[in-house]
């Protein structure tokens, strides 16, 4: 027993310093910091009825033109209108001399009586020579004279009246009347000029402009795509006539809607594009032809349509839209995107995305792929019942071009 109590002192110059070293592992192992899992927030991918409209630029053109010439020649007497004013279709707007007018048809009306009294004269004569021929009376050439100065006044009586109603139309000439209704441009006669029937220089001009047509043009590689997606199921055109919106040059939206009457049935070989003409009511006289303005035209309704918001969509080394997914297994997937027409701050999704995916919204930067994550669920922001679709925002380099639209 002695000699066990005398080896204890020789061991504790070991035993410490292992006791001390198994104390700091002990330490160490419980102070190590545990890493968190990146926090991100998602939304889940759904699809909405869109309506997709297409804004084209184009120019006011007045619904009917008529420029008002004299048809025949004289002295401008009066001016009965006032410039830049409403006129109705058969209102007198200029009055020309009718004085030689007015002498060419008495004449041709006195002429007509004595051509009719001719008549007269020669009627019962023709009747009495036909008698006197079957009588062995008169000569037959007698008759056949008789006869032939009959026919010959009545055929001056035809030529009479025709020549009276030349000269009633002349006279009538005279008033220059309105052919159409509409606003009345300035005069660029005055009274007291001289005007001929063949001169090449309008009094004036009428334009309706109630309605009123508006000219765009649209590519015919959007109508192709457009068509292609129609025929494909991919979009249900709008029933009936196309409705279209007018936005003007101050960036304000007309208060009266129009129609798409007339779509081209030909491609301009010089721009490739297709003219069509909407229908604008215009009963306050606000667009005036030439005004610039830009018609938007729903076109057709995608009820599987996919918005995100701008801000998860980046770019990649090679330009690529992608976007940022959380898969089954809580790890980052990236994905590259197709992307179409810009909404408000969304994006219109045309390829690459499911309804049900998880998309990273915010905390995106954060991450990479591979990496698992803990995803927070957030509201996708609130949405029209038929959210509508500007297809003439530019879209990014790269992005596929929203489809262009049709009208029926």
């Amino acid at each position: 027993m002695s000699s066990s109590l005398s080896s204890r002192p020789a061991l504790r110059p070991l035993v410490l310093p292992l006791m001390l070293a198994a104390c700091l592992a002990a330490c160490s192992k419980s102070q190590a910091p545990v890493q968190p899992q990146a926090a991100v927030s998602v939304q889940a991918v759904s699809t909405q009825r869109l309506a997709m409209d297409q804004t084209l630029p184009g120019r006011t053109v007045a619904y009917m033109t008529s420029d008002v010439r004299p048809q025949i020649g004289g002295l401008i007497q009066k001016r009965l209108f006032t410039e830049g004013q409403e006129v109705k279709a058969g209102q007198v707007l200029y009055q020309i001399d009718p004085a030689t007018y007015q002498a060419a048809y008495d004449s041709a009306k006195g002429d007509l009586a004595q051509a009719e009294a001719a008549v007269l004269s020669a009627k019962p004569k023709a009747a009495r020579y036909e008698n006197l021929v079957k009588l062995d009376a008169v000569s037959k050439q007698d008759g056949d004279d008789a006869i032939a100065t009959l026919r010959q006044d009545e055929a001056a009586v035809v030529a009479a009246k025709a020549a009276l109603q030349t000269a009633k139309i002349n006279l009538d000439y005279t008033r220059i009347t309105a052919p159409i209704s509409g606003r009345i441009a300035t005069s660029t006669y005055t009274p007291g000029a001289l005007v001929t029937a063949s001169q090449d220089t309008a009094l004036t001009t009428i334009q309706q402009l109630d309605p009123i047509y508006v000219d765009v043009s649209q590519s015919s590689a959007q109508l192709l795509a457009l068509r292609k997606q129609m025929d494909s199921g991919a979009l249900k055109s709008v029933d009936g006539k196309a409705q279209v919106s007018v936005t003007l040059e101050d960036g304000s939206t007309y208060a009266h809607t129009g129609t798409l009457e007339f779509v081209g049935t030909s491609v301009d070989t010089g721009t490739g594009n297709v003219t069509l003409r909407a229908v604008i009511p215009n009963p306050d006289g606000l667009l005036l032809p030439g005004m610039y303005v830009n018609a938007v035209l729903p076109m057709a309704i995608d009820d599987t349509a996919i918005l995100v918001p701008q801000t998860a969509v980046t770019r990649n080394t090679k330009g690529e839209a992608t976007v940022k997914l959380v898969g089954a297994d809580k790890k980052i997937v990236e994905r590259v995107v197709q992307t179409g027409s810009a909404m408000k701050d969304q994006w219109v999704v045309t390829g690459g995305l499911k309804a049900g995916e998880q998309l990273v919204v915010e905390g995106g930067s954060k991450v990479s792929a591979g990496q698992t994550v803990t995803a927070q669920a957030v509201k996708a922001a609130a949405t029209a019942e038929t959210a509508t679709a500007d297809d003439d925002q530019a879209a990014p380099a790269g992005h596929t071009a929203a489809a262009s639209r049709t009208a029926e």
